[in-house]
């Protein structure tokens, strides 16, 4: 069986941190950003954590990076 390849859109969007957690952005931030408060704005930059069940399934995609 041949090597699998690391899905490259998958790759670009999430990162992997030293102890193996994968991080990613927050959706909602493009556009619409005068109807959303400062507060709100200021979550939506933060990185969120992967977990649960869409972690196994986004460490198969990143399965050699």
């Amino acid at each position: 069986m041949p090597k699998m390849k690391t899905k490259r859109s998958a790759a670009k969007r999430i990162k992997r941190t030293g102890r193996g957690r994968l991080l990613r952005s927050s959706p909602g931030q493009n556009h619409a950003s005068t109807v959303k408060n400062a507060r709100r704005m200021r979550r939506l930059r933060a990185k969120k954590e992967v977990t649960g069940k869409e972690k196994k399934n986004i460490e198969t995609l990143l399965a050699h990076d």
